[in-house]
């Protein structure tokens, strides 16, 4: 029956999600949290080891919360959960794709869409932020300043990968070497 919930949920969060992989990942925080299967903390480990893994993000992260959940099984569900569904759908939506793609109601909605998946992905990254620097009673200053070394990290990667072509594997590869050297 486990297995069953966890390929359902992430089924839930495939189909109403939009915009991606990362888009999603602010319905599958709030999914998997308020079903009690992680706590934001352990889904920013989640995202984190997903982050430094090639492939798309939200495959890997179902499959890290199936695992905790059921082992392998849970991981295969998880993943199924992701992925399967809309691939059946997007498949069904090619056969239909070229006929609506230039239709004013399809070109209406997804105009209203796009930026709600931007608050989305915002909304993801501060609460993935009030998770990190553990901003909750004591407030963002407070914790803020307590993780200094870690807003420095936050806006050090935000300059690379804005101002430069970096890879963001290498970006990654570089925190987890400061983490190895200075966090030990």
């Amino acid at each position: 029956m486990l297995l069953w919930d966890i390929f359902l949920l992430f089924t839930r969060v495939a189909m109403f999600s939009w915009g991606g992989g990362p888009a999603s990942l602010a319905l599958m925080q709030r999914e998997v949290t308020a079903a009690g299967w992680v706590s934001s903390s352990e889904f920013a480990d989640a995202v984190a080891l997903s982050n430094a893994l090639p492939g798309p993000i939200a495959p890997q992260v179902s499959a890290y919360v199936g695992y905790k959940l059921a082992g392998t099984p849970g991981a295969i569900a998880g993943a199924a959960g992701t992925v399967l569904p809309t691939t059946l759908l997007m498949l069904a939506m090619l056969v239909l794709f070229f006929g609506v793609k230039e239709n004013r109601v399809v070109k209406a909605m997804l105009t209203a869409v796009r930026p709600v998946v931007i608050g989305l992905l915002i909304w993801t990254a501060y609460d993935m932020a009030r998770s990190v620097f553990g901003a909750g009673k004591s407030g963002w200053v407070a914790a803020l300043t307590g993780r200094w070394d870690g807003v420095l990290l936050a806006l050090g990667s935000f300059a690379v990968l804005t101002f430069t072509a970096v890879n963001p594997i290498w970006v990654i590869l570089g925190a987890a070497i400061v983490g190895l050297v200075f966090y030990r």
